[in-house]
């Protein structure tokens, strides 16, 4: 199994700097990747710059940085420098994000698919080839960067309606999910991005799954906890969609939550529907956190290895 650590998140009066090494410590213990958000704390990419020093073989991913507050030359520009100083391993997930976070910035939540087509693009070919010539729909752009050490590097968009889904299948390296059931991993997005990929003869498509996690012998109780946690996806437009298409009415039901042989199953079901990674958000549940995450963290550390 191919799993990462879905991340990001530094522990209460605890420095800015821990998150590094917590990195570090996670690629020692073998995980394939470490995913940051880009919300409202700090910037991840220039965290994962940071932690490009510290680490050296596994990859760091952003899932993900919202398109429409950044231009995307200067995205490209960014993210060029930030994979030259991790050696190569940055994949950078870029997505709409949602129109409410959008507009409260004072800008437009247009077409968001044509938006991430064209965005895509245009990234694609500043950080493949150093220069761009697009004339788009929503993207004018003549330009170009010349980053010392610059190399391609994976875009993955976060996809889930068909049209997205497409897009991210035509134009990108493929997706990052979120708060997106098994079901729909098998029978819409893995179907869906590979259809879209092989039509524009381009290679399958990375589909990273990113999943509340939890090792815990009471399922109810587990799942209770993510529901306190992870609620309020349930009320994005975005997710709802993917919920209902699962049965589910709570975000924190889709959380992989068991003892250690239910959770193995559950992730390698997710696999058995077309995931290429699946990447956890750990979270704790009971009266002992600390026991909580360390079980987690032990079984996930099991099964990269």
């Amino acid at each position: 199994m191919r799993i990462g650590i879905y991340g990001g998140n530094v522990r209460r009066n605890a420095a800015l700097t821990s998150l590094l090494d917590e990195i570090a410590r996670f690629e020692k213990a073998g995980f394939h990747s470490y995913w940051m958000p880009q919300v409202g704390t700090f910037d991840a990419l220039t965290m994962i710059a940071l932690a490009g020093q510290r680490t050296s073989t596994m990859e760091l991913g952003t899932a993900v940085v919202p398109t429409y507050p950044r231009h995307p030359n200067a995205l490209a520009q960014q993210a060029a420098t930030v994979n030259a100083l991790a050696g190569g391993r940055l994949v950078l997930g870029v997505g709409p994000s949602h129109a409410p976070g959008i507009e409260s910035l004072g800008l437009q939540y247009k077409s968001p698919a044509r938006h991430i087509r064209e965005y895509v693009t245009v990234l694609k070919s500043l950080t493949s080839e150093g220069a761009v010539e697009f004339d788009g729909s929503m993207y004018r752009i003549k330009t170009g960067f010349a980053c010392p050490d610059a190399a391609p590097f994976p875009i993955v968009v976060s996809a889930l309606a068909p049209l997205m889904l497409k897009a991210a299948g035509e134009v990108a390296d493929g997706t990052v999910t979120w708060m997106v059931g098994r079901n729909t991993i098998a029978n819409h997005t893995a179907p869906k991005i590979k259809e879209a990929a092989a039509a524009a003869g381009r290679p399958d498509p990375r589909i990273v799954v990113g999943l509340p996690v939890c090792v815990h012998d009471d399922r109810e109780q587990a799942t209770a906890r993510a529901v306190q946690i992870f609620g309020g996806y349930g009320n994005l437009p975005n997710y709802r969609r993917q919920l209902d298409a699962e049965g589910l009415d709570k975000a924190g039901e889709i959380a992989v939550v068991g003892n250690e042989d239910q959770v193995t199953e559950a992730l390698g079901a997710y696999f058995d529907a077309g995931a290429t990674e699946v990447i956890a958000s750990v979270y704790p549940a009971g009266e002992d956190s600390r026991g909580s995450f360390a079980r987690t963290h032990a079984l996930l550390t099991r099964l990269v290895k």
